[in-house]
């Protein structure tokens, strides 16, 4: 991982970037070579990273709509999914 995408702010990055910067880091964790203070150090960022994944998951559920019928079995519309928290 490049200190220039430890620098990025979390809150700034995309879905797709979080969770692509998640990968790496999980992938430089299993590979277990960092030394023990770079491992903590990035395994922090990590649960930043997935705290950020979450929050952008969550608000991307909140906008789903689901299509409701009619008594027929007709669509006549939406309304917002029940997301469990």
């Amino acid at each position: 991982m490049s200190d220039e995408s430890r620098a990025r702010p979390v809150d700034d990055m995309t879905f797709e970037e979080a969770i692509g910067e998640l990968e790496r880091i999980v992938g430089e964790l299993e590979r277990g070579e960092a030394p023990l203070e770079k491992s903590i150090a990035i395994y922090e960022r990590g649960e930043v990273l997935k705290k950020r994944c979450e929050a952008l998951l969550k608000q991307a559920e909140a906008r789903i709509e689901k299509i409701t019928l009619n008594k027929d079995g007709q669509p006549r519309g939406t309304e917002p999914l029940d997301v469990e928290d």
